[in-house]
Formats: structure tokens, C-alpha cells, sequence
């Protein structure tokens, strides 16, 4: 019979009448027929899969709603597994394989209840025989006392799901059973409706309603499409495998699931079948959700639709700054054509003569096109677009081979496709207990997964919402791997990671809309979080305290409505490779004894600063860019020691670097509830000060100093002043390039201690270069000042200014106007309209040996001025060079030494690395620190 001797349509009305057992055989006539009987998929063999009493939706019961892939396919695999209970016989030798058939082509079907041969489930249990089938009528059936189950056999249940009920107690004695189509309810001595010890049991389309199923190793257990509800669980004793599968828990008093205890070492016959089928669902990943990051771009949407703008003009709009940071206006500043007496024509020949060039100072290789025409960081007047994309979970487990292990192993028990809804619990592991969560659906919870006292979890593609507590928690030494899910909307952190728990990877989830953190990792919690992406927390993405020591890598952590990540209480943790950005609060917030170590980051657009390093905080915060952050890019107060190093700060709003003096005592309630309400889960209340390392132990891997350091950083195109320090401790400023800044290119407002600023590179700021006021004490040596908009240096406080090059600036090169202490000396100035060196007022200073060149031809100021009257200023052996009337006259350059700064690229270093690594070395440093004061800190500037 030929197929196209008909129309297909046809055909395929005449096969949708022929049941199962033909239809496979008509697949076996050839490749026509088969394409034709596999073109019923939503026809036939979804009629089929449906109306099989062993089994429900293939979804079922997470999403029903989505039809799966292919309905053949389906049913295909519920077959397979349906048989899993009577594979124990012997290997597939010939003979064995003849006896094997023979023996369940001889098995005897046993019937149950009123008007049957058998009334009650006892006495069908007795008279049954190896792999029978005891058919159980609609009714009720109920038993005194426990049942013991001793030969191989099938119970099954007449009729629609329901009619059959058992009040029982069984405890099975023999290799392998099958239960379908039933309903357990717990009898009257006990809760327990079935236990094993040593067999398999295997649970098909069954209810159970109060009670608990109990399985001990090497037992192994098989539940699909079961329901468990009013209460009922499972509980699983150093089992080695067992499968759960499409399974509904509800209502649950405690855990749904419990794991206890390593796996035995013994295994039974069911593993290596088990082992088969949770190897197939991995194979095969459920479709329809997307874990591809979002794109990022370098420009947001304001309130009203249109595109931010990302040049310094625009940060610089509608900011308001105190009115300390622009000393230089108008009023102090020569005009840019001076009435002189020189043709135009003898201008131009003498711009040659007077212009000294200083573009080849030690930084300059930051601010020169490279090789392709493109700017590097430092110089571009642009932001950076070189944000690191995530992760896929591929790429991250090629390059783990110990996260790659566990995802590909299958550990004591696997729960796959199941739903967890309105309960106390999900699934709870103890005690060297270990799990697979693949693709469940975890709901209205108290809490989705705990895993303790150094269980061992691995949760791929699962769902993890609208806990009242924490998502997923761990502590006491458990680990695992937790990859690919969605954690959202939970009560408390997404992730809680504590009390020396160490889960190896988590990586490539969705850890969003909490209503508080979404990571959060205390009381020795380790841990790695790689490739996540975490955003719309209410409080920080990751919050690190009590001694956590994580790993936060990769991570793309956004729009949250408090900072990124927070490192308080002592909290540690190296911190890499992140994007933060659009955060509310700080991008990355540290205080009160957080000391992580910050690398490499990008963290832009916040709504706040940057960086965050509030009281008592500390950290290594090194090669990270920060930018077009509405508040400063880093904000430092309160007695804090932060070491920056080589980091970009550029186009931030305010300030780049601003280092203030602040009590935090406004914001003590708010850090009472979130220090509280996060450590303490289901009113547990743990004694934390035995987890905290000594502070010797926590130091020793980390170089120690005991003042804040600034090294080697780029403060570029910021919308104010590009370092304000408003300090009373000391501070060390080396290194760094603070260019095209709106405002002065540093300011210091406060310092009783001693700033230095050695060797930076200070030019092109839209006020002065360096401005230090009244009562200050500061000390600037091997700097490089030049081409800012006013004055080169006012200084008004106590201090030396040693050996500096002051060029091109457009107000005086140095200005001196108050103080009484204070040394010029071995300075190079040249202003390009103002005075040299300007002392006005009643000053004691002593100034010397410097050499002024003159500035441009047609200013009327002198190079070296002292006001009338000044009896405690002595000058010494300054030189001054004038232009020459001689058009043959050598051009003025900086050599012996050559333009300062000079510090260079160390070598093997790209440009995209510079400047992290350059600096002075040690042995030269003075340390410094920043202690309180009076400021009234940031607006934006906020602890959880």
C-alpha cells in the first residue's frame, strides 16, 4: 500500500485511530511512512501522551500551559521511564535474556476490592507473586498495621486519579515496586505512608496528602508526576540516587525534601538506570528563557526620553559646587590680547622664543593617540566603552574544571521539573547530604533551598521567587554549584552565603527585584560570583560584612535602588572584572573595617558616587574606571585608609576624588537595621564575633600603611574639582594625572596634617592647578602644573613647594598670600600672562633658587613680586629669564631635569594598564590618613 495513493490529509485521519502498539509499527515500513506517522505530533501522539493514566502534561506542574517540543518524544521518554522498576534483572546474555522475557510474560493479574477475588491490599500482597500486577478497584482502602512488602510488584489503581485511596503503611523488602494512579494518606499509628531501606521504589501519577515518604541507602526512589500536598515529604537518608521528577509540593510544615547524610557506598541495581535517565534531561535543556545580558551602551535615558550627554560640558551642567573650589575668576586673570607695544607680526615671531614645550613630562605616553588614532583613557573626552560583556556558562566552565566536574555529575538525589509552592520549605540538605536541582520551579516559600553542615548542591535553571526569607542559603561549610537561574522578588537576599560556606561558582543567574540584597556573603561566607546579573534590589547587589571573603568577578550589577555591592562590618573579598552602573546609592560602597581588594572594574551612571569609602573603611582599590556618575567618582571619609591605584575617574558630575571629614551618626538607625534584619534568618540569631579573624591575619597578605594613598590615578574631565580634600589627617597624593577638570585641579579646603602631592601631573583644569587655603598644611614636590585656567598654585596655608615646573598657566604661576610657614624652592615657573611668583600680604616665606621665565611679551606683571611692607619674606638666589629682542635667540625648553613629573611606564605594561603600576617606590613614601570633620558629606552619599 503505497502512501501517495491518497492525500495525506487523508491518511492522517485514517491513522489517528490506530493506538500505540500499531502505530509503531507503521514507522517501521519506510522513510514515507515514518515521516508520515511523525507529522501526528499534534494530533495523535499528543492525544496519546495526554490520555496516558500514568502520566499528566509534560509540563506539569510548573508551566502546563507550554507544550513541549515534540508530544512523541514525550511519550517516548515517559516509557522509558515507566519500565525503570523492572530492569534488575541479569545482564543481557542470551539465556538470561530468554528467562528474563518469559518471566514477565507469565506474571498474573491480581484484582482488588468489593465483589473481586481480593478484598483488601494485605491479602493480594500475599498471594502475589514476583512482578505481578495488583489492580485496586475505586475504594478506600485502609490497614491496621504495617504492611511488608517481599516480592517484586506493581500496584496500580482503576480509574481516574483519586478513586483509590490508601491509608497503609508499607515497608518494602524486596530488589524493586511500582505504585501508580494511587493516593497515600497516612494511617493512624503513623505519618510514614512508605519507607525502604534497601530496594527501589517507583512512584507514577500518585497524590500523597499528609504524609511522608521515607527512602535510606542504598535504597533509591523514582517519583513522577506526583503530587505532594497538606504537609506530605519526602525524606531521603544517604540514599546514592534517586529521581524526582515533575512533582507538585504544597503546603508543606517544614522541608518538602530533606536530604540527610552522605550517600552509602553501597549501590543498588536502580543507580546505573537512574544515572541513564537524569544524563537524558540534562542533555535536553528547557526552552523558552534567555539568560543573554542586556546590552549596555554609554548613554541613558533621562526623564523626559532623551539621550544623556556624556562630554565634560554636559556633566558640568546644573552642578552645584561650594563656591571654595573656584578661587580664579575673571577679575584675576589678564586678558587674552594685553595692550602692549609690539606689532601682531612681532607677537607671532617671538611665540617661538617664550612658549615652553612640556608635552613630554613622565605622563604623557596617557595623554598620546596610540598607534589606531584612538585616545587612551586618560585623555579621551569621551567616556570609556570598553565594558566587559558576561559570560556564558560554557565559556565560565571551560575554564573551571572543578565547576565543570560538578555540573556534569549527579549527586544523591536529583529533583528536576518540580514545582515548590505555599510552603515552609523546599528542599533542605544536611550533613554531607548532596543534591541536583534541574529546572524547578521554587514559589511562596519561607525559604527555596538550604543547604548546611557541608552538603554539597548543585542548582541549575531553576526559579527561585517571592521567598519570605532568603532564596537560596547556605552555611556551615556547604558548597556547590549554582548556575543559570532565576532568583527574584525573595523577602531577604537572593543568595545567602555564611558561616564558612564556600560555594564553588555561582554564575550566569538572574538575582533581581529582592527586597534586599541580592547577594549576600557573612560570617566567613566565601565563594565565588562570576557572570550574574544582578539589578533591582532594593538594597546593595552584594553585600559583603562579618568577615565575608568572596569572589565577585564578572558581573554585570545594575539599576539597583541602593549601592552595587557593599562591604561593611569587617567584610573582605576581592572584587574584579564587574560593570556597575545605574545604582542609586555608591557603585561600590566600604565601611566600618571592609577591606576588600577592588580591581578592574567598571562602575558609571550612577545616580551617587562612585566609590564609597566611608568610616573606618579601608581596601585596595586598583585599575578600575569610574565614570559619568552624577556624584563624585570617589568619595573618602571618616578615618579611612584606602589605597587608589590606578584607577580612571573621569566625567563624573562633581568631584573626582573628594576626601572629606564625616560622622556618620545621621545614619546610624538605617545601619542598625540593615546590620540586624540580614543577619538574623527565621529569628535565628548567631554569635558572629567567633567567626571574625584576628586584624594581624587579616593584614598579612596586604602591603600595610597607615595614612590613605592616591597613586597613579587619571582625575580627567570631572565636572568639579578634580581632588577636594577637606581633611584633618594626613594624605599622600603621587603619581596622578588630573587634567581638563571644570574646577581647580586640586583643592585643599582642610588639612592640619600634612597633604603631599608629589610628583602628578596637574594641567589644562578649567580653574587653577593647585589651590591650598588658610590653616592648611600641604607640601607639593616633583609636580608637573600646566595650562590651567588660573593661577599655577595659590597657596594660603603652611607647607614647601618644592621643585615644581608651573607653566602656561593663565594666572600667576605661584601665588602666595597668606601663611607662615612656607618654602619655595628649586621651582621652574613660567605663567602665560600673570606673575612668576606672586607674595601678597604679610607672609613668612622663604624663597629660593627658583627659575621664572617670563611669560607672554605684552603683560605688564612682574615675575617676581612681594607686596611693600613684607618683612618675613626673604628671596634668595631666584633667576629670571627675559625674552631676547633677537629673533636667532635658542628656544626655551625644560631639561636637567627634563618636565616634571618624572615617572615613566613601567615596562611590559599596555596602555590600558597604565598608570596602575606606575609610581615612587616605597622607600619615599610618607604615609597619610583622612580623619572627621565638619562637612556635611555628599548628598549622595549613603549607607545602606
Amino acid at each position: 500500500m503505497e502512501v501517495g495513493n491518497l492525500p495525506v490529509e487523508l491518511w492522517r485521519i485514517i491513522l489517528a485511530y490506530l493506538p500505540l502498539p500499531d502505530l509503531g509499527r507503521c514507522c517501521q515500513v519506510c522513510c514515507a511512512w515514518r515521516e508520515l506517522i511523525l507529522s501526528l505530533d499534534n494530533t495523535r501522539w499528543r492525544q496519546l501522551c495526554l490520555g496516558c493514566p500514568e502520566s499528566r502534561h509534560p509540563n506539569w506542574p510548573s508551566q502546563p500551559h507550554l507544550e513541549p517540543p515534540s508530544w512523541r518524544e514525550a511519550l517516548k521518554q515517559h516509557a522509558i521511564a515507566t519500565r525503570t522498576w523492572t530492569q534488575n534483572g541479569p545482564e543481557l546474555q542470551s539465556s538470561a535474556c530468554l528467562l528474563f522475557l518469559r518471566r514477565r510474560k507469565d506474571r498474573k493479574v491480581w484484582h482488588v476490592g468489593p465483589g473481586c477475588e481480593l478484598e483488601t491490599l494485605r491479602s493480594a500482597l500475599v498471594v502475589a507473586g514476583p512482578y505481578d500486577r495488583v489492580v485496586l478497584h475505586p475504594g478506600v482502602y485502609e490497614e491496621q498495621a504495617e504492611i511488608v512488602m517481599k516480592v517484586p510488584v506493581e500496584l496500580v489503581g482503576l480509574g481516574r486519579l483519586g478513586e483509590v485511596a490508601l491509608l497503609v503503611c508499607v515497608e518494602q523488602q524486596c530488589p524493586t515496586a511500582r505504585l501508580c494512579n494511587l493516593v497515600f494518606m497516612p494511617s493512624w499509628f503513623s505519618t510514614v505512608v512508605y519507607k525502604t531501606s534497601w530496594g527501589h521504589v517507583q512512584f507514577d501519577n500518585c497524590n500523597f496528602e499528609g504524609a511522608q515518604l521515607q527512602v535510606r541507602g542504598p535504597g533509591t526512589c523514582q517519583a513522577r508526576f506526583c503530587s505532594f500536598s497538606q504537609g506530605s515529604s519526602v525524606h531521603l537518608l544517604g540514599v546514592v540516587l534517586s529521581l524526582l521528577d515533575s512533582c507538585d509540593f504544597s503546603g508543606s510544615d517544614a522541608a518538602s525534601v530533606t536530604l540527610e547524610g552522605p550517600p552509602v557506598s553501597e549501590k543498588n541495581w536502580a543507580c546505573k538506570h537512574l544515572t541513564a535517565l537524569t544524563r537524558t534531561f540534562s542533555s535536553n535543556r528547557r526552552s523558552g528563557k534567555s539568560n543573554s545580558p542586556p546590552v549596555v551602551k554609554n548613554e541613558r535615558l533621562n526623564a523626559d526620553g532623551g539621550l544623556h550627554e556624556t562630554g565634560v560640558g554636559a556633566v558640568g551642567r546644573g552642578t552645584v559646587i561650594e563656591d571654595c573650589w573656584s578661587e580664579g575668576d575673571g577679575s584675576d586673570r589678564e586678558e587674552e590680547n594685553p595692550d602692549g607695544g609690539e606689532s601682531g607680526k612681532a607677537k607671532t615671531r617671538l611665540n617661538q622664543h617664550y612658549k615652553i614645550p612640556c608635552d613630554n613630562h613622565g605622563l604623557s605616553h596617557l595623554l598620546k593617540r596610540r598607534k589606531d588614532g584612538s585616545l587612551p583613557a586618560g585623555s579621551s573626552p569621551d567616556p570609556t566603552s570598553a565594558a566587559p560583556e558576561l559570560l556564558t556558562l560554557q565559556q565560565e566552565l571551560d575554564r573551571d574544571p572543578e565547576a565543570q566536574m560538578l555540573a556534569a555529575s549527579t549527586l544523591g538525589c536529583v529533583v528536576r521539573r518540580c514545582l515548590f509552592r505555599d510552603g515552609k520549605g523546599g528542599v533542605h540538605l544536611s550533613n554531607y547530604g548532596q543534591a541536583r536541582l534541574e529546572g524547578n520551579v521554587f514559589r511562596h516559600l519561607n525559604y527555596a533551598v538550604r543547604c548546611i553542615q557541608n552538603s554539597t548542591i548543585v542548582m541549575l535553571r531553576n526559579e527561585v521567587r517571592e521567598c519570605r526569607a532568603s532564596g537560596v542559603f547556605l552555611r556551615l561549610s556547604a558548597h556547590g554549584l549554582i548556575a543559570e537561574n532565576d532568583i527574584h522578588a525573595n523577602g531577604e537576599a537572593g543568595l545567602d552565603i555564611r558561616k564558612g560556606a564556600n560555594p564553588i561558582v555561582v554564575k550566569c543567574n538572574k538575582i533581581h527585584s529582592g527586597l534586599r540584597s541580592g547577594v549576600v556573603v557573612l560570617g566567613n561566607g566565601k565563594g565565588s560570583v562570576r557572570s550574574n546579573q544582578i539589578y533591582n534590589n532594593k538594597e546593595a547587589g552584594v553585600y559583603i560584612l562579618f568577615s565575608g571573603n568572596p569572589v565577585v568577578s564578572g558581573n554585570h550589577i545594575f539599576r539597583g535602588q541602593a549601592a552595587g555591592i557593599a562591604v561593611n562590618e569587617n567584610g573582605r573579598g576581592v572584587i574584579t572584572d564587574n560593570l556597575i552602573r545605574e545604582n542609586q546609592w555608591g557603585g561600590i560602597d566600604i565601611r566600618r573595617g571592609g577591606d576588600p581588594v577592588l580591581k578592574n572594574n567598571f562602575i558609571c551612571y550612577g545616580y551617587s558616587d562612585g566609590v564609597v569609602v566611608g568610616e573606618r573603611g579601608r581596601g585596595l582599590i586598583e585599575g578600575n574606571h569610574v565614570y559619568c556618575n552624577k556624584g563624585c567618582g570617589v568619595w573618602v571619609m571618616s578615618s579611612s585608609l584606602p589605597q587608589l591605584l590606578g584607577n580612571y575617574i573621569t566625567h563624573n558630575c562633581m568631584y573626582g576624588l573628594a576626601v572629606f571629614c564625616r560622622k556618620d551618626s545621621e545614619n546610624v538607625e538605617s545601619r542598625g537595621r540593615d546590620g540586624q534584619e540580614n543577619l538574623n534568618e527565621e529569628g535565628e540569631l548567631f554569635a558572629w564575633e567567633s567567626d571574625l579573624d584576628s586584624e594581624d591575619e587579616r593584614h598579612s597578605a596586604r602591603r600595610s600603611i597607615s595614612v590613605a594613598l592616591v597613586e597613579s590615578n587619571c582625575l580627567n574631565f570631572n565636572g568639579a574639582v578634580g581632588l577636594y580634600v577637606k581633611s584633618s589627617e594626613p594624605l599622600n597624593v603621587f603619581a596622578n594625572l588630573i587634567n581638563s577638570n571644570r574646577g581647580t585641579g586640586v583643592t585643599v579646603l582642610q588639612s592640619s596634617q600634612l597633604t603631599r602631592l608629589g610628583t602628578n601631573c596637574i594641567l589644562n583644569n578649567g580653574c587653577g592647578g593647585v589651590t591650598v587655603e588658610k590653616d592648611c598644611r600641604a607640601e607639593l614636590r616633583g609636580n608637573g602644573i600646566y595650562k590651567n585656567g588660573s593661577h599655577g598654585v595659590s597657596f594660603s596655608g603652611n607647607g614647601q613647594i618644592v621643585e615644581n615646573d608651573v607653566v602656561g598657566n593663565r594666572g600667576c604661576g605661584i601665588q602666595i598670600s597668606s601663611g607662615t610657614d612656607i618654602k619655595v624652592l628649586r621651582n621652574r615657573v613660567q605663567p602665560a600672562q600673570g606673575c612668576g611668583i606672586a607674595v601678597l600680604g604679610p607672609v613668612r616665606a622663604f624663597v629660593q633658587d627658583n627659575l621664572l621665565f617670563q611669560g607672554h611679551p605684552g603683560t605688564k606683571k612682574t615675575l617676581l613680586h612681594m607686596d611693600p611692607g613684607n618683612d618675613g619674606c626673604v628671596l634668595r638666589n631666584n633667576s629670571i629669564l627675559l625674552h631676547s629682542s633677537s629673533f636667532s635667540a635658542p628656544s626655551w625648553v625644560l631639561e636637567n631635569p627634563p618636565p616634571r613629573p618624572l615617572v615613566s611606564s613601567p615596562c611590559g605594561l599596555s596602555l590600558s594598564q597604565c598608570p596602575s603600576g606606575l609610581g615612587i617606590s616605597m622607600t619615599t613614601r610618607i604615609s597619610a590618613t583622612v580623619e572627621n570633620g565638619c562637612h556635611s558629606g555628599s548628598m549622595f552619599c549613603s549607607i545602606l
